[in-house]
């Protein structure tokens, strides 16, 4: 189903109300909250799949960023960072890495909402924004686990995990993600349109909107 042909009021009603950051809605609906629990489980079983330790920092690399950076790509900043810090954290605090959680909270949300606000998916197709939102997004969260670990563990300790998170768990979750982005996101917002207009307002082409 095209969504320019779901609602061609949808901009001008739903923008009417007050209730989103950047046409994002806040997530005091049920279909947010939803998807906030659904995506933060998903993370959290993610980051807790194959978790590789490193002695060192006594932290450990997982695949959790790939499914922290496609929350963004596909719901934006709000509910990117709400499922990116909260799912990310649990991982943490199940795995046994309860020293991290409050950095993790904080720096995974922090991955989450700057990968969806800067890609802006309601804008429905992709391009170079994708790439730079999820080097932005993948940055944030080496530089962050870097200077947390520095207060941790000290520079040199610190400096392994932050090589380590940049080549394989960095490089893996963009290269994961950005696959989603220029292969599937389009199709599943034009299939779930009554679902993603709960979640922000498109920003289609007059053209389209009057089709």
């Amino acid at each position: 189903m095209n969504i320019a042909k779901v609602d061609k009021k949808l901009k001008n009603d739903e923008t009417s109300k007050k209730n989103h950051f950047r046409g994002y809605f806040l997530p005091n609906n049920v279909v947010c909250i939803s998807i906030i629990g659904i995506f933060g489980a998903l993370i959290c079983v993610l980051t807790m799949v194959i978790p590789i330790p490193i002695p060192a920092t006594q932290g450990y690399i997982n695949i959790g960023d790939a499914a922290v950076m496609i929350s963004g790509l596909l719901f934006g900043p709000l509910i990117g960072g709400l499922s990116g810090g909260i799912g990310s954290a649990l991982a943490d605090i199940f795995l046994g890495y309860g020293i991290y959680a409050p950095a993790t909270l904080i720096i995974k949300g922090l991955e989450g909402f700057f990968v969806g606000i800067i890609a802006n998916p309601k804008k429905m197709k992709s391009d170079y924004r994708d790439i730079l939102a999820v080097l932005i997004g993948g940055s944030t969260m080496v530089i962050g686990y870097f200077l947390y670990e520095i207060i941790l563990w000290g520079f040199e300790a610190a400096l392994i995990e932050s090589i380590l998170n940049g080549s394989i768990q960095f490089g893996l979750g963009a290269f994961l993600s950005l696959f989603f982005a220029f292969t599937a996101r389009k199709t599943i917002v034009d299939s779930l349109p009554n679902v993603f207009r709960k979640i922000f307002v498109f920003e289609l082409p007059e053209t389209d909107l009057k089709s």
